[in-house]
């Protein structure tokens, strides 16, 4: 394609070279440099990759796109276009590149702090029970016609985007529904894109912070960019900060909630429990009328289903696909059930916040469960208000809180949970039973928040030399009492009523010596 046919659209100044250069693909990773390519140039948060120009030069690429000005000397022979923003220019030219695929299907964006991943799966889960095609993009990746890819991001970069946007078309996609973030807007990952429908769920602090937004304001302000670039907006009437969100919006606007004013409006609330179901159902009124059962839990899920619903109406879609897509959708993630046992619940979710989780645990404590235990964990270089919030949150509303080690990233796990509020924490080798069980006295004996870290090296990893051999049993001490088998080992069984230890199993970590009575169980050095 030549760089004339790509730049359709895009405000640009030719600096040098010609604009029928031929293009054979768009790339904005330098290592990626060859020739027959044009290499954008984006001021990053953390590079500048106008740096790497006269590289990308020497390896051969046909066209540069760049934002601000850089020395041409160094760059002869290459064609070189200047535009007012690199990431915008490069969104219109990729869609260009791939042919405008997103003009050629039913485009979906949904936006919002919370619920996003689960509407457009109620969304989708609709979509298809009224015969559509969908493809979908989001948190938890990338389905279309029975396939699935990871995202690094919840909306993809502008190049991926159109390129995903062309498999969809190709694979015989209808409709593309999308999670639109913040993010997304604000670096034009969706410039050129025009939605059919746009979707609002809710509006809560989040992603404030370094590398972020600076402000809330300035994060509802891209929130709010969506409804002006779709056709109608379906959006929650009851959220505070909705009026705020839609100013300067230039779409027809359907709203859903429990306002009296809502064009969808829930009544009838009410919950369901059994022990493989966890979920509600209500009946809608205002423009229509129709029983909703979700199978999910909680008052998030009433609204979540409420926007599926209007969007399906919005589409024209059937009202049995609408009930039928509600009624079996299933998010993975997402207040996500795992039938283990009829004794407990167990459920998965992604809550990553405080306003989430509060929300979370609320709802599940509207069930009335005889315990509540929280398993969590944030990430390392992030949030420490995120974190925090989490923590106090938990403590508060969980009758038991258990935190593991999320992924760290470059900050040390001490930092992360002083910034819970953690004030004492203990260094113990998990394999180290007298240290664990001193570790827990002094951390419930402690009169300020106290903590646990257990910490050693993994000892199934290969990379990792471990010298320390295999344990073993004296069957004339050993009594048969199956102190060992508490310690759930799989290496350790029993056989003629002795303690027996499979050597290919064993790691000779030695906690089942440890908790021995009798000393049967030793370790035997390599």
């Amino acid at each position: 394609m030549k760089l004339e046919q790509l730049l359709e659209g895009v405000p640009f100044t030719l600096a040098q070279g010609s604009l029928d250069t031929e293009i054979s693909d768009i790339i904005y990773d330098s290592r990626k440099a060859a020739p027959g390519l044009l290499f954008v140039c984006i001021v990053g948060t953390q590079r500048d990759s106008h740096e790497f120009a006269a590289d990308c030069a020497a390896k051969g690429v046909s066209a540069l796109v760049i934002q601000h000005d850089i020395d041409l000397s160094a760059l002869p022979g290459v064609t070189v276009v200047k535009v007012e923003s690199s990431r915008y220019a490069m969104a219109l030219m990729s869609a260009n590149l791939f042919g405008n695929p997103s003009r050629k299907m039913t485009m979906i964006g949904v936006t919002g702090t919370k619920g996003k991943t689960t509407t457009t799966h109620m969304i989708k889960s609709v979509l298809e029970a009224a015969g559509r095609k969908v493809g979908m993009i989001g948190t938890n990746g990338i389905y279309y016609m029975g396939r699935h890819k990871e995202t690094a991001n919840t909306t993809p970069e502008s190049y991926e985007l159109q390129k995903t946007f062309r498999e969809f078309l190709d694979a015989g996609c209808d409709t593309a529904l999308m999670e639109v973030s913040s993010q997304g807007l604000m670096m034009d990952r969706v410039a050129g894109v025009h939605y059919n429908v746009g979707v609002f769920t809710n509006l809560s602090p989040d992603h404030i912070g370094p590398g972020e937004h600076k402000t809330f304001e300035e994060y509802r302000s891209w929130k709010g960019q969506l409804f002006k670039r779709c056709d109608v907006g379906v959006v929650n009437i009851d959220d505070e900060n909705t009026e705020a969100l839609l100013e300067g919006h230039t779409c027809k606007l359907i709203t859903y909630g429990r306002a009296e004013q809502a064009d969808y409006r829930e009544t009838g609330f009410e919950l369901l429990r059994t022990h493989d179901f966890l979920g509600v159902k209500f009946h809608v009124t205002g423009k229509d009328e129709m029983d909703v059962k979700v199978n999910m839990p909680g008052e998030f899920s009433v609204y979540n289903a409420l926007a599926a619903l209007a969007v399906g109406k919005v589409l024209g879609l059937p009202d049995q696909a609408i009930h039928d897509g509600l009624g079996k959708c299933v998010v993975k993630g997402r207040v996500e059930l795992v039938p283990i046992s009829k004794k407990f619940t167990i459920l998965l979710d992604y809550a990553h916040n405080e306003v989430s989780t509060e929300s979370l645990l609320t709802t599940l404590r509207a069930y009335k469960p005889h315990r509540l235990v929280v398993v969590f964990g944030c990430g390392g270089n992030r949030s420490k208000l995120r974190r925090y919030g989490m923590g106090e949150i938990c403590a508060k509303m969980a009758d038991f809180s258990i935190l593991t080690e999320d992924n760290n990233r470059f900050e040390k796990i001490e930092d992360i949970l002083a910034a819970y509020g953690y004030k004492n924490i203990y260094i113990v080798d998990p394999q180290d039973l007298e240290a664990m069980e001193q570790a827990v006295q002094n951390a419930l004996a402690s009169e300020v928040p106290a903590a646990i870290i257990t910490r050693r090296p993994c000892l199934l990893i290969k990379r990792i030399k471990h010298d320390i051999g295999q344990c073993v049993v004296d069957e004339e001490k050993c009594v048969g009492c199956k102190r060992c088998l508490k310690v759930a080992c799989p290496a350790v069984t029993i056989r003629d009523k002795k303690a027996h230890i499979d050597p290919n199993q064993c790691v000779g970590c030695t906690v089942c010596a440890q908790v021995c009575p009798k000393g049967a169980i030793s370790r035997k050095e390599n």
